[in-house]
């Protein structure tokens, strides 16, 4: 009998604990071998008299190593830092990765997108260095290490070289911002130099944007800065269909918290009608990445049942209202469940 592998579940709130029992219910019914140990952050976890990302979930996190983790809501203008701001900083997860592909069924102007978006998680404007320089003048700093930019470059090239992607992009901005930005690409340009068989290009971020929206299919995997990382995933799931339709993982040298990127949609929270989709896909993130760093083939092959349950789904018209369908939350868990067993 193959062993379990113990991982952390963090519903979050809002439609997070319905969005996750969905894809907990879609991966035991793939065969993935997993044994969950639940812990809460964000408003749940304040309900229980705990801070927003409580010790006891983040040293599960360290433990276990691999996380899947809802969408978590964080009390706006009191002072409390994100989750996810909070969550990358104590773990390192330098690496957000932001697959974006065309989904069969889900009907937008294109229908050939497939990318994948590297974003440096840890510096640049999101750092939070800021300060009032004198009444009414402000300043925020973009903070930029040759560490960071030089990691975040390798690790994108050695990305694409497993996964066997067609060309690398940066996305910069280094003719205005010449030091921080231009540190960000003498880096990438280095690991260029060292990995001659992946095409490698940099194109300024404004141009670029337009380029992406009048054809996607120019770009394969792009590599940004933390700001610019943000935005433009962002950017890319609206050519998709939107956060509903797109995972994300958070990944440093040794953990890794995959999750869905959209909000906790509070308004709809217990109404049986949110779409599991995307933290559906982060799950399958997540066996891919355990099949890549442990070995666990049987997880990989799991990813692909669920994956060729929702591809199919979603062709036969099988879907949650957000994309034109009629199922809500439950009766497209119970499609993907007899997709999958059948």
């Amino acid at each position: 009998m193959t062993e379990a592998r113990t991982v952390v579940a963090i519903p979050g709130d809002g439609i997070g604990p319905e969005v996750m029992a969905s894809a907990r219910r879609v991966l035991e019914a793939a065969g993935a071998p997993l044994a969950w140990v639940e812990h809460h952050a964000g408003l749940r976890a304040m309900q229980d008299g705990d801070p927003v990302l409580p010790e006891a979930t983040l040293e599960a996190v360290k433990e276990h190593k691999v996380a899947l983790k809802g969408p978590c809501t964080t009390p706006v203008g009191k002072g409390f830092s994100s989750v996810n701001v909070q969550l990358r900083k104590a773990l390192d997860l330098y690496a957000a990765v932001r697959p974006v592909r065309s989904l069969p069924g889900v009907k937008t102007r294109f229908d050939d997108v497939d990318l994948v978006i590297i974003r440096e998680n840890t510096e640049g404007l999101y750092s939070g260095v800021e300060n009032v320089v004198t009444p009414g003048v402000v300043m925020s700093m973009k903070v930029a290490t040759e560490k960071a930019c030089d990691r975040i470059s390798a690790w994108a090239f050695d990305y694409a070289k497993k996964r066997e992607r067609r060309k690398l992009t940066v996305f910069h901005k280094a003719n205005i911002m010449k030091l921080t930005d231009g540190l960000f690409i003498r880096c990438s340009q280095a690991q260029a130099d060292l990995n001659p068989e992946v095409p490698y290009e940099e194109v300024i971020i404004d141009a670029g944007c337009m380029k992406m929206v009048q054809d996607p299919t120019q770009f394969d995997v792009l590599v940004l800065e933390n700001l610019y990382g943000d935005v433009v995933s962002d950017l890319c799931a609206g050519l998709v269909g939107g956060l509903g339709v797109v995972p994300g993982a958070n990944i440093g040298n040794s953990e890794a918290v995959f999750e869905a990127v959209h909000g906790s949609a509070p308004d709809i929270a217990g109404r049986d009608i949110a779409n599991p989709l995307a933290l559906i896909m982060s799950g399958v993130m997540m066996l891919n990445h355990l099949a890549d760093t442990e070995g666990r083939e049987e997880m990989r092959a799991a990813a692909g049942r669920i994956k060729t349950a929702y591809n199919g789904a979603l062709e036969d018209g099988e879907c949650t209202r957000d994309l034109g369908g009629s199922l809500g939350t439950s009766a497209f868990t119970d499609v993907l469940v007899r997709r999958i067993q059948s």
